[in-house]
């Protein structure tokens, strides 16, 4: 059965992406811990980030790095939280996240139903930041 995240990336399922390349995608959770809270994808259904390879495993780290330097940004940050649960959906993804405490940590607090105008702006600032760091050239538009 295919993941809802595949449903998201093949667009079944609308999504609000922040990065989009040939073998990962960063998309906004619809149930964020904070403003910012993005999910780094691959687009390949592997379930457990133990069965990823490792150097696509240091891949998608990479790039949860360069998303994890944007929210930082666009909120002023001191630190971007990552989180491999994996419990939500059967498809490996990467909780990036603005972190400015430990309890930004803890997912099962996570807004159930946050407005989709604060995804929308969420959306636009990391994107703004993705592009003022250099990464524009995977910021769709």
């Amino acid at each position: 059965m295919t993941s809802v995240f595949s449903q998201i990336i093949a667009g079944d399922l609308p999504g609000r992406f922040v990065w989009e390349d040939d073998e990962f995608v960063a998309f906004l959770t619809i149930n964020p811990v904070k403003p910012g809270h993005t999910l780094v994808v691959p687009r390949a259904e592997i379930d457990q980030w133990q069965d990823i390879d490792p150097e696509t495993f240091a891949r998608i780290n990479a790039l949860a790095q360069k998303i994890g330097r944007a929210v930082r940004a666009a909120w002023d940050a001191p630190r971007a939280g990552l989180l491999i649960a994996g419990l939500e959906v059967p498809h490996l993804h990467v909780h990036v996240f603005p972190a400015f405490s430990l309890g930004d940590f803890d997912i099962s607090g996570a807004d159930p139903n946050p407005s989709p105008e604060s995804l929308d702006e969420a959306q636009t600032k990391i994107k703004k930041a993705l592009r003022e760091l250099g990464y524009g050239a995977n910021v769709p538009e």
